[in-house]
Parts: structure tokens; C-alpha cells; sequence
């Protein structure tokens, strides 16, 4: 009996425990629905659906043309402009680097692990597509999230069904994100978040082992409206329920804080926080938040289409009014007396050249209605509307269309052009890095908590070189990530390369010869980006790999010369490896590379080259 009522006891709590969540949910929609409505409004004129309004009742709605003759033809701006921005901001992916947390070569070698780690995962989650897909959304709603979670079906299979698992990163929409304050800027300082998603009911039935019975939903990832009224169906998810995940913040009551997922109308799971993805190893929220433009005191973020609609809504007005005026002065307006002519044949047939037009006698003859020139204002407005484009946006002809309209010819003034033009995109371009940044720290510290057992990470590294390292969590020490090269500023690709040919000039890279030596050229190709075209330095690579595969073979016994050897690279890669701090710890097999270095300087005099 009594097991009984602490069944039912727990089956009542459930129940509630359910409700508190929907009934949460309900709220926040409601509190939020003009936001969303702002953002079906940017949605609809970056795609060119730009007669929507939003009505009275805060719905979305079409703006009707007065007289049926208007044109409500579109001129889209503000397309061109937001693929100039995603453009620009898809350059932004600088070099992240993990920094080691003390001098110690063994936490130095961690930190270089983690660093290639952090890259190889990136390449596998595909993590520019996802920053990509992310920023085409924070530029037209303001905001967007990224999930950066656990997956433990991904990664190498290790058994029957048994998986190594691995991180994976999620774009979201911000239609799916229900912070508790839209006043509260910071991710982390919300006392709750709701992610709110349609999802098959076969995927919860494999991710949680319960059958719910589907429904039709609208997805939350809002189409244009004026497509979804004339084909709503096309929008809606057939046989799917509502999953709602609440994540609540650690409090004293749950210092784990609380990790319930609802789905349909069934309490699916209830536990704490799932990730260690915090600092000083706290649970905090599986997302990271990016925005276009900060609002103070706002959670979600303002798009820059929200400032240029009213630009494009007088462009539209303007050109229309302005073909419409043009009409008239071609085509006119044909007065006829009452009676004098055949009415219906005029309105079908016009007045094309040519046409013999018979009119009653003894009427008056019929006229066209003459129309003065255009108006100077027309032309006026219509470049005072593109100038404003320019304003607003922060994106000049020179970047969106390479027109100069400016006296400066000059290539370092044209740079400076640039560069003044990026300087809008700033604040955005931080909160990019940023995101970035707290991307990889999630990654590092999932793979710390989860990776258990040893893996494998394989590389190509300098010459071509294989590196393998072994490692597992707990060889994650530091997750001290930092932007080690930044794309935007000094080490720009165009800058570098610029700079590269101004020392080159110089003469900066010439040896005691005068000339450029070949290990330089090939430093100078790889920074340039051009790595793959030393072809004709393959065999100074090959000598190079020969050396310091001798390096390590040294270690353990003596090696001969041999006489196709390259005595020179040899010689420099030997003496650099005995300076390294990696033979610190083997100074007994000095003499034993010091008569190896001896050989290959015998080997230059018998040449004749020393």
C-alpha cells in the first residue's frame, strides 16, 4: 500500500512537473510574440516580401495597394547588403590556440595536443558551415545560438553498439530559445532557459524509449509569411510533438542546477545540468549566444534590416511613383468626348502607332493629356535613399559593387577606404571571435569529462611529417583558449602578403650570399599560402625528414654518412636539434652527434664545398 501511494505520489508530481513547463512556456511565447514578429518582418524583406506589416491584433498581414493601378513592384537593397555582411564575416575564422597553464614541458606538450585536438574536431563538426549558418541568422534576426553538446553515438565504434562518442555542434534559430528575462545580456546569468523544438516522434522514441502520439506543428523556424498564407501546409511537420528542455540554473536548492526534458505531455527526463562546461568546473547552459548588433539592457540582439526597412519602404514608394509618372508621360491619358469613339476598342487596343482612330463628326477630336517632364525630385530622392543605404549599413559601393566613387586612386588610399569601411562591422566581428572562442572552450572541456578511454589523434605536421598522440580527459589540463592569428588585423592575408613582398624587396630574406636560401623560399610559399607548390624544393624536404629521422636513430646508435646526403641541411638540422629543449635530457649522446656533424663536414671537404 504504501508503495503504492508513493507511486501515485510520484506519478502526481510528474504530472505537475509537466504543466509547470508547458504553462512556463505559454508565458514566454506570449511575452515575447512582437519580437518574433520584428523578426518575420526581417525575414520577409530580405526576401523580398516587403508589402508586410504587422497589424494591429500584432499580426502579420499584407499592405494592400490603394488604387488598383498602383505598382507594388520591389527593389531589394537590403539583400545584397546582408550578403555583403555574411561575406565579409565568413573571412573572420582566425587561428584559435590553446595556451599551456604553466612553463612545464609536459603541460606545453598537453596544450599543443589540445590545440591539434580542438582543430581536428572543428574539421570534423564542419564548424565553418555551422558559424556560417549561425551568422545568416544573427544578421537577420539579431541572434543566434549555437548547442554544443555531447553525442554519444558519434566517433570510432568500439563494440557492439558501443561508440567512442565525440562533441557535436548545433546551429539554432532564435525562434527556439526562451530565456526567463529578455532584459538579462548575459547567457549564463539567466535563471532559466527553454529550448523548444518540433521533433519526429520515431526520434524520441529512439532517444528517450517512449511512444507519444504525433500531431501536425508549425516549425518554429519561421518561414516568409506571405509564402506560408498562400501554402501553409508545405510549412507544417506532420507526426511530431513538442519537446520543451528546461535547463535551470544551480541554486542552493539544486547546486547542480536542473535538466528537465518534456515531451508531448510526458516528463521524459529530470536530473541536473549534464555538462561540465563551465568555468572552475561548473554546469552552466550548453549554448552560446552571438548577435549582429548588442542592445544594452536586451537579451536578444538588434539586426541591421531593422534599421533599413524604412530606407527600403521609401525606395520602393519612390521607384514605383516614379514608373508610374513615366507611364503617364508615354503613354498618357486619352480624353474623348461622350459618345465620339468606341470606348471598349480603346480600352483594349491602346493607341498603337499607326492606328487610324475614327470619331463621330461634328465631335471634338480626342486628346491626350499632356504631362510635363519628370521631376527633378525623383532622381534627388532616389540618390539620397541609395546614399542612406550606404549610411545605415555601413557597407560602401566600393565593397558591395567595387565602384570608386571617390578622387582617391591610390593603392594605400583605396586600403585605408577598406578598412575605414570595416570599422561598422566591428562589434560584430568581436562577437564572432567570441563565440568562437567559448565554442572551443565547450569542446575542450566536453572531451575532458567524457573521453575516458585512450584515443588516437593523427596528423600531418611540419615536412609532412605524421605526428600521432595518445591521450585521453584527463590530458586536457588547460582550456585556456586564445586567438593566436587574427584574420582581421595586422595578420590579414592581404596585409601578410604585402608585407611579405615589401621585406622581400628589402632584401630581409637574404643570407650571408646574398641570395634568398632555400629553406626561406619555402617558408615564404607556405606563408603565402602557396605550401602545395614546392615541388622544386622536394628534394630539400626529403633531406630535411632524412635528418631528423637521423636525430632520433642517433639516440640509440651511431649512423653512417651517406654520400647522396645534403651535408649542409643535415648539418643545420642536427646542430638545431642539439639546442632544442627536447635533448636537454640526453646530453650523454652528445659526442655521438658531435661525430656524426664531423663526418658530414668530411663529406663537404672531399666534395670540395668546405
Amino acid at each position: 500500500m504504501e508503495s503504492q501511494n508513493r507511486k501515485k505520489t510520484e506519478e502526481e508530481y510528474k504530472k505537475q512537473l509537466v504543466k509547470e513547463i508547458q504553462n512556463t512556456f505559454l508565458e514566454r511565447q506570449k511575452e515575447r510574440k512582437l519580437l518574433e514578429r520584428t523578426w518575420e518582418i526581417n525575414m520577409n524583406f530580405l526576401a523580398g516580401n516587403q508589402y508586410a506589416r504587422i497589424n494591429d491584433l500584432g499580426e502579420l498581414e499584407r499592405e494592400e495597394q490603394q488604387f488598383y493601378w498602383q505598382y507594388q513592384r520591389v527593389f531589394n537593397h537590403i539583400a545584397p547588403i546582408i550578403e555583403t555582411r555574411c561575406a565579409k564575416l565568413a573571412q573572420i575564422r582566425p587561428e584559435l590556440t590553446v595556451r599551456a597553464n604553466t612553463y612545464e614541458e609536459s603541460d606545453a606538450y598537453t596544450a599543443q595536443m589540445s590545440s591539434h585536438l580542438l582543430h581536428s574536431i572543428s574539421e570534423e563538426c564542419n564548424l565553418k558551415e555551422i558559424l556560417a549558418r549561425g551568422t545568416t541568422w544573427s544578421e537577420t534576426c539579431g541572434t543566434t545560438f549555437y548547442k554544443v553538446v555531447w553525442d554519444k553515438y558519434a566517433g570510432k565504434m568500439i563494440g557492439e553498439n558501443t561508440f567512442e562518442g565525440s562533441v557535436q555542434i548545433l546551429p539554432i534559430a532564435p525562434f527556439e530559445i526562451y530565456p526567463q528575462s529578455l532584459c538579462i545580456e548575459n547567457l549564463q546569468a539567466q535563471p532559466s532557459i527553454i529550448h523548444a523544438r518540433a521533433v519526429p516522434v520515431e526520434e524520441i522514441e529512439l532517444a528517450y524509449g517512449i511512444k507519444i502520439a504525433g500531431e501536425s506543428l508549425t516549425n518554429f523556424v519561421l518561414s516568409p509569411y506571405l509564402h506560408r498564407q498562400a501554402n501553409a501546409e508545405n510549412y507544417m511537420q506532420t507526426n511530431c510533438a513538442m519537446v520543451l528542455e528546461y535547463y535551470e540554473k544551480a541554486t542552493m536548492q539544486y547546486p547542480n542546477g536542473r535538466y528537465i526534458v518534456v515531451a508531448g505531455n510526458q516528463l521524459v527526463h529530470h536530473g541536473e545540468l549534464p555538462y561540465i562546461n563551465g568555468e572552475q568546473s561548473r554546469r552552466e547552459y550548453p549554448f552560446i549566444k552571438q548577435v549582429s548588433i548588442p542592445i544594452s539592457g536586451a537579451f536578444f540582439g538588434s539586426s541591421i534590416i531593422e534599421r533599413l526597412i524604412p530606407i527600403q519602404r521609401a525606395f520602393n514608394a519612390v521607384k514605383n511613383r516614379k514608373h508610374e509618372f513615366l507611364n503617364r508621360l508615354t503613354m498618357g491619358v486619352l480624353a474623348v468626348e461622350d459618345g465620339a469613339v468606341d470606348i471598349h476598342e480603346i480600352m483594349e487596343e491602346g493607341l498603337p502607332a499607326g492606328k487610324v482612330l475614327v470619331y463621330r463628326q461634328g465631335s471634338a477630336v480626342p486628346q491626350l493629356l499632356g504631362a510635363s517632364d519628370l521631376p527633378a525630385g525623383f532622381n534627388e530622392e532616389e540618390e539620397r535613399l541609395l546614399d542612406e543605404f550606404t549610411l545605415v549599413s555601413g557597407i560602401s559601393e566600393l565593397t558591395a559593387n567595387s565602384q570608386n566613387r571617390t578622387n582617391v586612386t591610390s593603392a594605400t588610399g583605396l586600403q585605408l577606404l577598406l578598412e575605414q569601411d570595416e570599422t561598422r562591422l566591428v562589434i560584430t566581428i568581436e562577437s564572432l571571435k567570441e563565440t568562437m572562442i567559448k565554442i572551443a572552450k565547450h569542446i575542450l572541456r566536453l572531451m575532458r569529462q567524457f573521453a575516458k578511454t585512450s584515443r588516437l589523434l593523427r596528423l600531418c605536421g611540419e615536412g609532412k611529417k605524421v605526428k600521432i598522440y595518445y591521450f585521453n580527459g584527463a590530458d586536457i589540463t588547460s582550456d585556456d583558449v586564445v586567438i593566436e592569428t587574427d584574420d582581421t588585423g595586422f595578420n590579414a592575408p592581404a596585409k601578410k602578403r604585402s608585407l611579405i613582398y615589401d621585406l622581400y624587396q628589402l632584401g630581409l630574406f637574404e643570407g650571408k650570399s646574398g641570395k634568398v636560401d632555400t629553406e626561406s623560399k619555402l617558408q615564404i610559399l607556405q606563408e603565402l599560402g602557396l605550401g602545395n607548390l614546392h615541388s622544386d624544393f622536394s628534394l630539400y624536404v626529403l633531406q630535411k625528414n632524412k635528418a631528423c629521422e637521423e636525430n632520433l636513430k642517433l639516440n640509440e646508435m651511431d649512423y653512417n654518412v651517406e654520400y647522396f646526403d645534403d651535408d649542409k641541411i643535415h648539418i643545420t638540422e642536427h646542430i638545431r636539434f642539439l639546442l632544442s629543449s627536447e635533448f636537454e635530457n640526453q646530453q650523454e649522446k652528445k659526442d655521438l652527434f658531435i661525430k656524426h656533424i664531423q663526418a658530414h663536414e668530411q663529406q663537404l671537404k672531399k666534395k670540395g664545398i668546405l
